[in-house]
């Protein structure tokens, strides 16, 4: 089992592997008003406490609802809009499921198709190496940080692959439910995680992700 769970964004091997940014397609929720979605998973049950997320911080666009799209993509496609901060699940024809994501700083953008490689609850996360030049605190995880309350991956992690090959980019989990609507990760996706442990359920291993920068969304 590969347990390299880190987002390596400055990585030439991943960045050759997600290269071919695509842009379009159209999601609007505004006129339709705010349509939450059921959790799915068991979130008071999981193997580690969830802090209960103050939904009061979070703004409405970056709340997991329903909303409409174009038609473009194929349903039970993934698309991550990465400048309004905005992950897509395609439901059917005409409706989405929408969570808000926290994307990486400047510099560290990304972009093209992936498909779903792997699946981890409560993952274990290892610090590439450069992160650990940059912060020696964190050599004491080389080996990897074990899944818990403190690991940046948080409760759930979904591994990209291209080509049968890990990419190194993750949709995850996160601690930091304040990151969400932000750039500030070091490249991966994050979620809160709640809205990691529903997207979870709903996605299997070879679901098809598509991560677009500057795209057309509407909300």
């Amino acid at each position: 089992m590969n347990r390299r769970t880190f987002c390596i964004l400055g990585a030439t091997s991943a960045a050759a592997t997600l290269s071919g940014c695509v842009n379009g397609g159209t999601f609007q929720s505004a006129t339709l008003g705010y349509r939450p979605v059921p959790q799915l998973g068991t979130p008071e049950r999981e193997a580690f406490p969830l802090p209960r997320v103050d939904y009061n911080t979070i703004p409405v666009e970056f709340r997991r609802q329903y909303v409409s799209h174009s038609g473009r993509y194929k349903p039970g496609t993934v698309v991550v809009d990465t400048s309004s901060r905005h992950l897509y699940l395609i439901e059917d024809g005409t409706t989405a499921i929408r969570y808000g994501i926290g994307v990486g700083r400047d510099g560290f953008s990304w972009g093209g198709s992936a498909k779903i490689g792997r699946k981890a609850q409560w993952p274990t996360w290892t610090p590439p190496s450069n992160m650990i030049k940059r912060q020696p605190e964190l050599r004491k995880w080389a080996s990897g940080m074990p899944g818990g309350p403190a690991n940046p991956l948080g409760a759930r992690a979904m591994y990209l692959y291209k080509g049968g090959r890990d990419t190194l980019y993750r949709l995850h989990g996160t601690n930091d439910p304040s990151s969400i609507g932000k750039a500030m990760s070091s490249g991966c996706i994050r979620m809160l995680n709640v809205d990691s442990i529903d997207l979870y359920e709903r996605v299997k291993i070879g679901t098809p992700v598509v991560v677009v920068q500057n795209a057309t969304a509407q909300v």
